[in-house]
């Protein structure tokens, strides 16, 4: 679901060279609203960006990279944007976003037990100082990953498309052994 745009505040030139429009400050109540109202259709028809969100539901399986670089692809190409940036945020604490290779899955096995072994399951002896036990041996090792992994991603988009490079993909790396159904919010502006 796509929320309501939200409008850049700034002075910005009409089409044709006139003055720039005086936008009031952020919130401005109903003046605000009623000057956003009168520019949109203006700023739509000079495809003046317009921030848009949305949410991703990426279901796991348990621990991997699930990638949904297409999806993301085909959401901002749907949004007509010619330059932006896209920023994914992932809302969860035991699992994080990632940046990688999508040719050969190789590299995602490695990854995985690059990281599994940097961080074990509290069954292993290395991890007996751990407290926090409550939710299972796969919780606080998968707290642990998502602290050290990124957990927001941003991404130019130039003439329309993400500008990842040839074997780039975006990845969800869950941490978590059951499955999950994962939320990653998604603004394009």
């Amino acid at each position: 679901q796509v929320g309501d745009p939200v409008l850049a505040f700034g002075p910005r030139r009409r089409a044709g060279g006139g003055q720039p429009h005086s936008l009031p400050r952020p919130g401005g109540g109903p003046a605000l609203r009623r000057v956003c109202e009168q520019l949109l259709p203006e700023l739509q028809e000079s495809r003046f960006l317009i921030a848009v969100q949305t949410e991703f539901t990426i279901e796991t399986l348990g621990q991997g990279l699930y990638e949904f670089t297409r999806d993301i692809a085909d959401w901002v190409a749907s949004k007509g944007a010619d330059d932006a940036l896209l920023t994914l945020f992932v809302r969860h604490t035991s699992c994080s976003l990632l940046i990688q290779e999508n040719a050969d899955p190789d590299v995602q096995t490695d990854l995985l037990a690059w990281l599994t072994r940097l961080v074990p399951p509290l069954t292993d002896r290395s991890m007996d100082y751990i407290t926090h036990r409550t939710e299972g041996p796969d919780d606080m090792p998968a707290h642990i990953k998502a602290a050290l992994m990124p957990v927001s991603l941003t991404i130019p988009v130039t003439q329309g498309r993400l500008a990842l490079g040839t074997w780039q993909g975006i990845y969800l790396f869950e941490h978590r052994s059951a499955p999950h159904q994962r939320q990653v919010a998604a603004h394009l502006g």
